[in-house]
């Protein structure tokens, strides 16, 4: 299997890797010599470097990664197993093995496997147990005792499974099965330009990119001071897709559409903050002259030289230090505009590609009410074009659906919700889960149409004449007459 992997399957430093240890998940950038924390353990992920992703570690002494290659499974084919559990009684007395004895093993560095292997050869009750509790029992062991975990790559189902696992709130409770309908109902491919508002650390947007795989372009719209991107850097994109990533604020879009936007001007500059300067500096060279000619009348003429020329000796180190905290400064100021410019160019063009109001799809998935952002970012979308909504709640979708009925301009609108149920699926014993979500969120899925409202009324005229028979009205003339 090796021989069919290829040099982007390894890991390498700078790489944004998830850690994984059952079903917990946490995603880390990769750099040597860098504690990381992990399941309540310090470790180092030096060793992983130039190792396959999805490789299974053992974390050795000192928290360092060593790749187990020993996956050898604990032997219990020879060991008896038990009709049934009827007559083991749970008294805490079927160990022999204490908790000094297991602390003892660990400080001696015995590895997790030779523990678990212990406890069941310690254990009295263990063969009476039926081959079912035996597997349950060596798996609890296993786990509390073997410090493994695997190193996978980053894609937009494992993120999704983390943030849902660890922290559901910040990505509005929005479950992995759920986005990956989003993807679909949005016909999301290479090549296609996309409006994205979402307020998930930017997971949505990160799923989008991934499927979308670096060609098109992806707008995205944001709330605030700037879009929020925590999930999508952990995908570890290439440069290259960078360039077909744009943002534009949502406090901009009424002003596009009436046609009255202009990009905002910084009010003040470097020019601005250099007369103070000057000025505070010129104020307490002064002072410095004043107190410089005060003394050398007060202190006496021997005296005069040294203190002169401790004066000067200090007042250079000022001036350095001055002149630092003002190379410091402006160094920052012109960092600080070279961002605002390119913040703002970026801006521009994402208005262009808005102002021609062909994008092929939409995807809104946020905390904030959906139906004046659906309603305004329609405007945005070519015909015939599909729309995504996602919600925690159906209140709010019901709004957005009854204002679509009654504006137009969208057909096939369909209120879903979203459902999931996780199975165990083992020899004689396959049946749900006992822990599963309860919900998925919901989702108001539709394609847009051409509304021309003009053309409807003069069609709905011409036809109301047409409809009125000749002949009655020619009666009614020679009745008159």
């Amino acid at each position: 299997m090796e021989s069919l992997k290829s040099a982007e399957d390894l890991i390498r430093e700078g790489d944004f890797v998830v850690l994984k240890r059952e079903a917990v998940f946490k995603a880390v950038q990769l750099q040597r010599r860098k504690k990381i924390i992990f399941e309540k353990q310090w470790i180092y992920l030096d060793n992983a470097i130039d190792q396959f992703y999805g490789t299974t570690f053992e974390i050795t002494g000192g928290g360092n990664l060593q790749p187990k290659r020993n996956l050898e499974e604990t032997g219990t084919e020879s060991k008896e197993a038990g009709a049934d559990n009827r007559n083991i009684v749970d008294d805490g007395k079927s160990q022999k093995l204490t908790r000094d004895d297991i602390e003892a093993l660990k400080e001696k560095g015995i590895k997790g496997q030779d523990i678990v292997r212990q406890l069941i050869e310690n254990s009295t009750t263990f063969q009476d147990k039926t081959e079912f509790a035996q597997e349950k029992y060596i798996r609890k062991k296993k786990k509390k005792y073997e410090a493994v975990l695997t190193i996978l790559k980053p894609c937009a189902r494992i993120l999704a499974m983390m943030y849902y696992g660890r922290e559901p709130g910040k990505i509005c409770q929005l479950r992995y099965d759920t986005l990956a309908q989003m993807l679909t109902l949005g016909n999301i491919h290479a090549g296609s330009k996309v409006i994205v508002m979402e307020t998930c650390a930017g997971l949505v947007l990160g799923a989008v990119m991934e499927r979308m795989g670096g060609y098109g372009a992806v707008i995205q719209m944001y709330s605030g001071g700037g879009p929020v991107r925590a999930a999508t850097y952990c995908f570890g994109f290439p440069e290259s897709f960078s360039d077909t990533l744009h943002e534009f604020p949502l406090s901009k879009v009424a002003s596009l559409l009436s046609g009255k936007y202009s990009p905002e001007v910084s009010s003040t500059g470097l020019n601005d903050m250099l007369p103070l300067e000057e000025t505070s500096n010129g104020c307490l060279d002064g002072q410095q002259m004043a107190e410089k000619k005060f003394h050398s009348e007060m202190v006496p003429e021997n005296k005069l030289k040294a203190q002169e020329a401790m004066e000067l000796s200090t007042g250079e180190v000022e001036n350095q230090d001055g002149q630092d905290q003002r190379n410091a400064k402006e160094k920052k100021d012109n960092e600080k505009k070279r961002k605002q410019d390119e913040k703002r160019k970026k801006e521009k063009q994402a208005a262009v590609l808005l102002k021609e109001k062909n994008a092929d799809g939409l995807i809104i998935a946020s905390r904030f009410h959906p139906a004046p952002l659906l309603l305004s970012l329609l405007e945005f979308i070519a015909p015939s074009r599909p729309f995504v909504v996602y919600c925690q709640y159906r209140e709010p979708l019901l709004d957005c659906y009854t204002k679509l009925r009654e504006v137009g301009g969208t057909v096939n609108l369909r209120l879903s919700e979203t459902w999931l149920r996780n199975y165990q699926v083992l020899l004689n014993r396959s049946h749900p889960k006992l822990l599963m979500s309860g919900g998925g969120g919901y989702l108001l899925s539709g394609i847009t149409v051409t509304r021309d409202d003009a053309r409807v009324d003069a069609g709905s005229l011409d036809v109301r004449k047409t409809e009125e028979p000749a002949p009655k009205k020619q009666k009614v003339e020679e009745i008159q007459s």
